[in-house]
C-alpha cells in the first residue's frame, strides 16, 4: 500500500500537476504583489477585469461558460481578468486549430453526399432529412444506407465481437481510444494485433495521453512500434499552463478493412468488461457497423492520423466499398472543439426537438447548460415521455453532485430520472420514437460538447435503435426512480452546494 502511494505521488500525472499548481501559485503571487505595492496597478487590474467581463459577455460562447467565467472574474477582481486571458479566451490553442483546419482543408471533397439518397429520405421523413442535411453541412459526413447496424449491450459483448472481427483482418486495423490498460481485454486484443502486424496487416493505434497517463507506462507508444504497430499519443500532456491540455481525444473507434467498424462508450480496459469492478457493475454500450457507413469511421481515423503529418494518407486505398443489406439510414460523425459548431450537442438537440412520443437517454454525467436542459423540460411538458438513466455509484463524486443539481428542474418539468443501482452507467445513447438514435462517445456534459474530440453514429429506422430501446426498458427494473418529492427531501445545505457547483460546472 505504501509503495503504491509513493508510486502515485511521484507518477508523471502527479509531477505534472505539482508543476502546474506551482506555476499558478507564482502567477497569483506575482499579480498580488504588484497589486499590493501600487494602487495604480491594483486599479488597472480591476478595470481590466471589468473589461474582461464585458468582453466575455459579448463573446459568441455558450451562456453557461460565460456565466462561470464572469463569476470567477468578479469573485477575484485582481487576478480574474488575468486568469481568463490565460485559460478562458479560446478553448483550443492556435497551433492545434491551425493543424486541424489545414488537415480538414486537405480532405474536403472525399466524403460526399449522394443526393438521390437524401431525396429518398426527404420523401420518407422531412425531419430525418433535415437532421441528415445538418450533419453533412456542418459535420462533414454523408447520410448512407446499405449498412447493417448491430447494437452492443455490454463491454463483454463488445470484446467478443471485436476479437472475432480483428481476427479476420487482411489489410488494415485502425484503433483509436481514450483509455487503454493492460489486462485481459487489451492484452488479448494486442496479441491478435501483433500477429496481424507480422503478417503485413497495417495496424495503427491512437490513444489519449491523459486518458492513459495512469494506465500505461511512459514510452508505451515506442513499445507498440517495436511490435510492428504504428502508434501515436494524442496531445501529450506537458508540465505547463497550456489550454490545449484540456482538449482530449475521447473517441472510441475500431475499423477493420473498411468492412467492419465499432464505436460507442467502451474503452479497452478490464473494468469495461466487469472483470475488475471499481464502481460496482459497469454498464456500457456500443455499436458495430458493416457496409458503406464504415467508410466514415475509416475517414475519421485517417484524418486524425494525418494531423501534423508531412506525408498524407492515400484515402482512396482505404475507402473500398463493401455494401450490405439496407438497415435504415446511418451517419457516423465526429465533433471537434476546433470550430464554433457544437455538432454533438446539436445532434442531441435535433432528436429532442423532433420527439413526439418518447426519448430515452443514458449518460454517465448530466451536466447541462440551459439550452439542453430547457429542451428536455419542454419536450416533457409537451407530453413526450422523457427518461434519463444515470449512475447510482459515481466515478467522480464532485461531478455527480453537479449531475444531481439538475434533477430538481427536470423532475419538476416531468422528466423521469433513474439511477442504475448496481453501479456505474458509462453508456452514451439516445433513442426516440422507434425512429431516431445516437450511440457514441458523447456525454451530456460540457466537456463532450465543447472541449473534447468525440464521435457517434446517428441512425434513422435502424434495428439497433429498437434493440437499444428494449435494453433500456429491460434495465429499468435494476434502477431506482428519483421522484420530485424524494429529491426535495435532500438537505438544504447539500442543495445549495450543488447549485454553487453547477454554476462553475463548465470549468470542471
Amino acid at each position: 500500500m505504501k509503495k503504491r502511494l509513493i508510486n502515485i505521488l511521484f507518477s508523471k500525472m502527479m509531477i505534472t500537476a505539482y508543476i502546474i499548481i506551482f506555476e499558478l501559485f507564482l502567477i497569483f503571487l506575482f499579480v498580488s504583489f504588484l497589486s499590493s505595492i501600487s494602487k495604480p496597478i491594483s486599479l488597472f487590474l480591476k478595470i481590466f477585469s471589468v473589461l474582461m467581463v464585458i468582453y466575455v459577455y459579448n463573446r459568441n460562447d455558450n451562456p453557461s461558460y460565460k456565466l462561470a467565467w464572469t463569476s470567477v472574474i468578479l469573485a477575484l477582481p485582481t487576478v480574474g481578468g488575468v486568469l481568463y486571458m490565460l485559460f478562458g479566451g479560446k478553448k483550443v490553442s492556435k497551433e492545434l486549430r491551425r493543424i486541424i483546419d489545414r488537415s480538414n482543408d486537405d480532405t474536403k471533397g472525399i466524403m460526399l453526399q449522394e443526393e438521390k439518397l437524401l431525396e429518398k429520405l426527404r420523401k420518407e421523413n422531412v425531419e430525418a432529412a433535415k437532421q441528415a442535411n445538418y450533419l453533412m453541412k456542418y459535420g462533414g459526413y454523408p447520410c448512407l444506407s446499405q449498412t447493417e447496424t448491430t447494437f452492443i449491450a455490454s463491454g463483454r459483448e463488445y470484446y467478443e465481437l471485436l476479437m472475432e472481427e480483428i481476427k479476420k483482418a487482411e489489410k488494415f486495423i485502425f484503433l483509436e481510444y481514450f483509455i487503454l490498460e493492460e489486462g485481459k481485454m487489451w492484452n488479448d486484443i494486442l496479441d491478435v494485433l501483433c500477429e496481424k502486424a507480422k503478417k503485413g496487416v497495417d495496424v495503427r493505434l491512437i490513444y489519449d495521453d491523459v486518458g492513459c497517463i495512469v494506465k500505461l507506462e511512459d514510452g508505451y507508444d515506442e513499445k507498440m512500434s517495436q511490435m510492428g504497430i504504428r502508434c501515436k499519443v494524442f496531445n501529450p500532456i506537458k508540465a505547463r499552463l497550456a489550454i490545449q491540455m484540456n482538449n482530449r481525444d475521447h473517441r472510441k473507434i475500431t475499423v477493420i478493412d473498411n468492412k467492419t467498424g465499432f464505436t460507442g462508450g467502451i474503452n479497452l480496459a478490464d473494468e469495461y468488461m466487469n472483470i475488475k469492478e471499481v464502481y460496482g457493475h459497469w454498464r456500457d454500450q456500443g455499436i458495430m457497423l458493416k457496409g458503406d457507413a464504415v467508410s466514415s469511421l475509416t475517414f475519421m481515423f485517417l484524418q486524425f492520423w494525418d494531423y501534423g503529418e508531412s506525408i498524407k494518407s492515400d484515402f482512396s486505398s482505404y475507402l473500398m466499398s463493401y455494401p450490405r443489406n439496407d438497415d435504415g439510414y446511418v451517419i457516423p460523425f465526429s465533433d471537434a472543439p476546433t470550430d464554433d459548431e457544437s455538432v454533438g450537442q446539436n445532434v442531441h438537440l435535433n432528436i429532442i426537438h423532433a420527439a413526439k412520443e418518447y426519448i430515452f437517454i443514458q449518460t454517465p454525467y448530466l451536466i447541462l447548460d440551459n439550452v439542453v436542459r430547457d429542451a428536455l423540460a419542454l419536450a416533457s411538458k409537451n407530453g413526450v415521455d422523457v427518461r434519463i438513466m444515470v449512475p447510482c455509484i459515481p466515478d467522480k463524486k464532485l461531478v455527480n453532485q453537479v449531475t444531481k443539481s439538475n434533477y430538481e428542474y427536470l423532475l419538476e418539468s416531468g422528466v423521469r430520472i433513474y439511477e442504475y443501482t448496481p453501479g456505474f452507467v458509462h453508456a452514451k445513447t439516445v433513442v426516440s420514437d422507434d425512429e431516431f438514435g445516437v450511440i457514441g462517445s458523447i456525454n451530456f456534459d460540457y466537456r463532450s460538447y465543447f472541449l473534447h474530440f468525440e464521435c457517434g453514429v446517428w441512425m434513422y429506422r435502424s434495428k439497433a435503435i429498437l434493440e437499444c430501446r428494449d435494453d433500456f426498458l429491460k434495465t429499468l427494473d435494476k434502477c431506482h426512480e428519483i421522484t420530485y418529492q424524494e429529491y426535495m427531501k435532500t438537505n438544504v445545505l447539500v442543495r445549495i452546494v450543488r447549485s454553487i457547483l453547477n454554476l462553475f460546472s463548465p470549468l470542471l
